[in-house]
């Protein structure tokens, strides 16, 4: 006990536990379990938070002894109460065997796994559990011969959660932006192209600049759809129908953004000074920028969920499953975001703690 500045008899402070992060394997026929093994095995970033990882320990082991790591975590079974005061442990789904990587293709039940690591996930952080998710790549068509009806990890979170209002959004190279549109053919677009739809990432992503970046003002630049931003209605009119009045909508609602501006030269360096943010109409019109400035850090974050959840930007890479060859850049970043985002929005929730000291 002390008596100085804490009052008399009243015990020493102590430090807060660093954030719960849970991480999801993905499809454990692609290189998910090694970007996570070699994420995690770095002590930097490691030293950020606590970690919980929902997939196959087998697995982890497997790319850990290919890439000459030795195992740093814990394991408990799937079913195992998630208790950590600091390191890492498995949550394993030991039903699944290892070696998916051996016939490394979509399946379905490497679509199942996926299912059930995510599903686990989702449970922590409703329960307040984990303080944020990560996800490791799935495979959509391995999710479709599951029988699952999502494309994606956005849409499936979007469901459980409940979140009438989600955003895909990506954070590297000096950009963050929102999309207004996701997994949906191009020539699909024009049919679910509303003011609504492009509203939405803008709302959503002035929230994210102020309450997870500490961006008082944010400055939101916003793409057109057609070439010229369809100079003045020569090359289309969705500018003028759709864009432009969804701008003014946010504009009544006190959001500083500008344009429509030509996607062609939207993302120069000098645009990107001058903003912080952008809005693009589709999906390869946000990821060509975002891949060519950060093909190894990108991170994907979506928007308008009740807990904070990043991913890499990559996929499952068969080709190069179970070759230690994979590169955890985007992993790390994605880990890093999540507890920086933690951390910022003060949000975090403490778990249980047990002591746990790592593997010698």
């Amino acid at each position: 006990m002390t008596s100085d500045l804490f009052g008399t008899n009243a015990p020493p402070p102590t430090a807060p536990l660093k954030p719960l992060i849970g991480l999801t394997m993905g499809d454990p026929a692609g290189i998910g379990a090694e970007v996570i093994v070699k994420t995690l095995a770095d002590p930097e970033v490691r030293d950020l938070g606590r970690f919980v990882v929902f997939g196959i320990e087998e697995t982890m082991a497997a790319v850990a002894d290919a890439a000459g790591i030795r195992p740093f975590w814990f394991t408990l079974g799937d079913t195992d109460p998630i208790r950590v005061d600091s390191g890492v442990i498995v949550a394993d789904f030991n039903q699944y065997a290892a070696g998916f990587w051996l016939t490394a293709r979509p399946t379905c039940l490497g679509g199942q796994a996926s299912l059930r690591f995510l599903d686990a996930a989702i449970e922590a952080a409703r329960s307040g559990v984990i303080d944020a998710m990560v996800t490791a790549p799935i495979h959509k068509t391995s999710w479709r011969m599951a029988g699952c009806r999502h494309p994606g990890h956005t849409e499936l979170l979007a469901k459980r959660f409940g979140a009438k209002r989600v955003t895909m959004a990506f954070v590297g190279g000096g950009l963050r932006l929102a999309l207004a549109s996701t997994h949906v053919g191009l020539f699909e677009v024009r049919n679910r192209f509303t003011i609504g739809l492009v509203f939405q990432p803008i709302d959503l992503l002035h929230e994210a600049l102020k309450n997870w970046f500490g961006i008082e003002h944010p400055r939101i630049a916003v793409a057109g759809l057609n070439p010229h931003a369809g100079e003045d209605g020569l090359f289309g009119d969705e500018e003028r129908r759709i864009i432009e009045p969804a701008m003014q909508m946010a504009r009544n609602a006190g959001i500083h953004v500008e344009g429509p501006f030509p996607a062609d030269t939207l993302f120069t360096p000098k645009m990107r000074a001058n903003y912080d943010g952008m809005v693009v109409m589709y999906h390869d019109q946000g990821l060509i920028p975002i891949k060519m400035l950060a093909f190894d850090t990108a991170v994907n974050v979506t928007l308008g969920l009740p807990v904070i959840r990043t991913s890499p930007d990559h996929g499952t890479a068969f080709d190069i499953s179970g070759a230690n060859q994979a590169d955890p850049g985007s992993m790390k970043e994605a880990v890093r975001l999540a507890c920086q985002l933690v951390a910022r929005t003060s949000t975090m929730k403490v778990s249980p703690p047990v002591t746990i000291q790592e593997p010698t």
